[in-house]
């Protein structure tokens, strides 16, 4: 029945969005026409320029790379900063010790950050990953932080009186009540990720859909960025729908804590 249900659900959520996109397409297409040009090429010749770049360019290969590079930052970033988090929403004195440190690496720019990555640790793959990782991680703090701090006392000390385990405790009590956060953290995470790794790439890497994206900047080519980021985007919105949505409902029914 749970199954069935995240399935309907998943059908409805892409339908609806479905809908939305071919809405906007149409716009898309009525605006190229009336505006004639060539630096706003129209929705038939970006779906021929995605054609191109998918049956003969490397567009499949860059995005699975951008997509291994975010993957990995996200995982990264998620548990040194959940960790983090919770540690600065229970202990006082760590987060009065800290606070100020997050303050300012949330405020650094994400091109600053990246730079210094590349000029400490050279053009390489983990100073990629470590740039997008030291970037995301302060947003994924400050959320999970402020999730341990309304965590319900009363049933931690419920599962005290009934003297349960501190595993048992903090994975049937207390993290079932950050997954709003959790999750709230991952979706917006997983957008600045995306955006960030992009820039990483354009400044210092040969492959991946940054790199691509200024390799057709230099040669003017509006249609192939716009495909690119249609693949782009039709990616995301299958991960949302895929992944986010279902874990989503699953959480607002309590499924998550039995």
């Amino acid at each position: 029945m749970i199954s069935k249900g995240i399935t309907t659900g998943l059908l409805r959520y892409l339908l609806q969005r479905l809908g939305i996109i071919a809405l906007m397409l149409l716009m898309w297409q009525g605006m190229a026409w009336f505006i004639a040009s060539p630096d706003f090429p129209s929705l038939l010749e970006v779906v021929k320029s995605l054609h191109f770049h998918l049956s003969q360019g490397e567009m499949i290969t860059n995005v699975i790379i951008t997509l291994r590079r975010a993957l990995i930052s996200f995982i990264i970033a998620m548990l040194l900063g959940g960790l983090l988090g919770i540690i600065m929403g229970l202990n006082r004195l760590v987060n009065k010790l800290t606070d100020s440190l997050l303050i300012i690496m949330l405020n650094i720019p994400a091109l600053v950050t990246i730079l210094l990555c590349y000029v400490w640790f050279g053009l390489v793959e983990s100073a990629a990953i470590a740039a997008v990782v030291i970037n995301k991680m302060p947003t994924v703090v400050v959320m999970i932080r402020e999730g341990a701090r309304v965590v319900d006392k009363d049933l931690l000390a419920v599962a005290k009186v009934y003297q349960l385990s501190a595993r048992h405790t903090f994975f049937k009590v207390f993290l079932p009540q950050l997954y709003p956060f959790i999750i709230a953290s991952a979706r917006s995470g997983l957008s600045l990720i995306w955006k960030i790794v992009l820039v990483v790439e354009l400044l210092g890497r040969s492959d991946g859909v940054g790199f691509a994206l200024n390799a057709m900047f230099q040669f003017f080519d509006i249609a192939g960025i716009l495909a690119y980021t249609l693949a782009f985007v039709a990616v995301i919105m299958l991960i949302e729908a895929a992944i986010f949505k279902p874990f989503d409902k699953l959480v607002a029914r309590g499924n998550c804590c039995e």
